[in-house]
């Protein structure tokens, strides 16, 4: 079974910890790719690190911790075949696994507190992809990603 994977950045640090314990006290087995402390960091290198395993299959899912969630979000999204979904609330978080198979979820430290931000987790782990109208648009998605991937080369 791979891992879920977990990282952030200072700002994040906090949050993720507690997160990582609700993972792990789910009997799910996390990496945690740091930060591992609370110092100033910069989130760039975390978010792509975290989107690469997933890019690259190594992990099936991966969270994300910054203050806003954006940056993590940009960063992440810029990685075939990953789809980082930036979540405020639990029916974000739930639309995007049903609708966008989204397999980052990435949260932002400054506007969720760990009570919601365990709620929108435990959503977001617990609901699955719908498939039907919404897998022909993840394969759309999927041929974008191979037509940038030739245009690069």
């Amino acid at each position: 079974m791979r891992p879920i994977v977990i990282a952030s950045d200072h700002a994040g640090f906090a949050l993720k910890e507690k997160l990582r314990f609700i993972l792990e006290a789910k009997k799910l087995r996390v990496r945690d790719l740091g930060t591992y402390t609370p110092e100033r960091c910069d989130y760039p290198m975390f978010a792509y690190c975290l989107a690469k395993e997933i890019s690259e299959g190594r992990s099936k899912q991966g969270i994300l911790v910054c203050k806003s969630g954006i940056g993590n979000a940009i960063v992440a999204n810029r990685l075939s075949g990953v789809r980082a979904a930036l979540c405020y609330n639990v029916k974000a978080a739930r639309l995007s696994r049903r609708h966008n198979d989204s397999n980052v979820l990435v949260l932002g430290s400054g506007f969720v507190n760990f009570q919601q931000a365990r709620r929108i987790l435990n959503a977001w782990l617990n609901t699955r992809f719908e498939g039907g109208r919404h897998l022909r648009r993840l394969n759309q998605l999927r041929k974008i990603e191979k037509e940038l991937k030739r245009d690069k080369s």
